[in-house]
Order: C-alpha cells, then sequence, then structure tokens
C-alpha cells in the first residue's frame, strides 16, 4: 500500500526543523546503505548524534505518536531511529535500489523494513527535481510533496529519488516492522478501519459498526506478530 498523509509536521515545527538544519554537519550518505544501493546512493546524512538530528528525529517521533492514521495504516511494532538526508549540488540523487529487509538498531535489536517512510521537510517549490519514484503494482508512482507530508510505501519497492538540479531536498527517513508483516493484510485492516470510521462519522455507534469492530480485532489478532 502506497498512502500519502499531509500535515505530520505543522509550519511552526518545519521552520524549527529548518532553523536547526542551518549549520549541520552534513556527511555522505552511506551510512545506511546496503552493497548494491551503495553504487547508486549520491546523498548527505546528518549524524545521528548531532543536535540537529536529534531534535528533529524527537519531533518526527512525536507527530507519528499523536496521528492516528498513520498508526492505522502501518501498525508499527519498531521503528528504525529517523534520520535526516539533503539531496543537493553533487549530491543530489540516489537511484534504483530496494531498501535492506533487516537494519540494525543495536547490537542486539534489529528491525525488519516492512515499510519505507519519507516526511518532506522542504517546500517542493524550492528545488527542481528530487522526485520519489516508487514502483508498484500500477506502475511507476511519482512522489513530490509538501513540505511536512509524510509517504509510507512498501519496503519491497523498487525506488529511486530523481537527481536535484536547483535548490536542496531536505528529508527525514526510516523503516518499520509492522505487527503485521503482509502489506495485503495491512491494506485491508486499514480499509476495514476507515471504513468503520467513517460509519461511525455518519450514524453513530451502529450494531454495524460494532460488529465491523469485531471483525477487525479478530483478523488483527490472527495475523499480529507482537
Amino acid at each position: 500500500m502506497l498512502l500519502t498523509l499531509p500535515n505530520l509536521l505543522s509550519a511552526e515545527e518545519l521552520s524549527q526543523a529548518r532553523a536547526w538544519l542551518k549549520d549541520a554537519p552534513w556527511e555522505p550518505g552511506l551510512g545506511t546503505a546496503g552493497r548494491q544501493a551503495a553504487m547508486v546512493k549520491h546523498n548527505e546524512q546528518l549524524p545521528q548524534t548531532c543536535d540537529a538530528a536529534v531534535n528533529i528525529r524527537e519531533m518526527v517521533l512525536k507527530a507519528l505518536n499523536a496521528n492516528p492514521t498513520f498508526f492505522s495504516a502501518t501498525l508499527p511494532k519498531k521503528i528504525y531511529t529517523p534520520r535526516i538526508n539533503r539531496y543537493a549540488g553533487d549530491s543530489n540523487y540516489f537511484g534504483k535500489h530496494i531498501d535492506g529487509s533487516i537494519r540494525m538498531l543495536s547490537h542486539e535489536k534489529r528491525v525488519r523494513t516492512d515499510i519505507s517512510c519519507t516526511v518532506f521537510l522542504s517546500d517542493p517549490d524550492t528545488y527542481d527535481g528530487g522526485e520519489l519514484t516508487i514502483a508498484d503494482t500500477y506502475g511507476e508512482q511519482s512522489i513530490k510533496l509538501p513540505a511536512g507530508s509524510i509517504v509510507i510505501y512498501p519496503g519491497t519497492s523498487l525506488h529511486e529519488v530523481k537527481p536535484v538540479t536547483r535548490g536542496e531536498r531536505l528529508a527525514c527517513f526510516f523503516w518499520i516492522e509492522s505487527l503485521v508483516r503482509s502489506d495485503e493484510q495491512r491494506r485491508l485492516l486499514y480499509e476495514l478501519d476507515m471504513s468503520i470510521l467513517s460509519l461511525r462519522d455518519q450514524y453513530g455507534e451502529l450494531p454495524e459498526a460494532v460488529t465491523q469492530t469485531g471483525v477487525y480485532h479478530n483478523l488483527l489478532r490472527m495475523w499480529a506478530d507482537t
């Protein structure tokens, strides 16, 4: 399932994030690239421990925790530590690749990358190019969202970031290990959840809404790995 959510971050939060990034210590972005991806990756990232990375990471995680639609779509079990990247100048693209299946959180903790996520931090009119293109069953999707928006897509997807030819593209990216490994099952649960919410909004707590809620949780109980 490919899903975009607007306004994950507010205008005030984006302004603060950009202020933190003004003098940020960018470095080559190979730290999160596997062997194949490293051959086509040409961008920059922030060290995980620098102030800007820590502050933006905390901001993004707080916004995710407060967003029920994000939770419904991803059913997160583990979230890989969000990182910040930049595409600009000579470090301006990331060729076609599939994200590595397992990421290390620490020497003892690993995250299976069921879902890939990108939060856009730059307004789209401040840079040319930089589209995130994702191949799915409906063909290639080109994603370039307003600042503060997030795109969620299967970690199994072939994708790339097109060259940035003007300005800079700033983003926060991370992966999720979901309680439900199957993308198809997650999509069905998400659609059912959204249908229940719509039914309640329109008609209140109908018996049908109670029944559908039971179906949702019984499916989640059947499919979830805690």
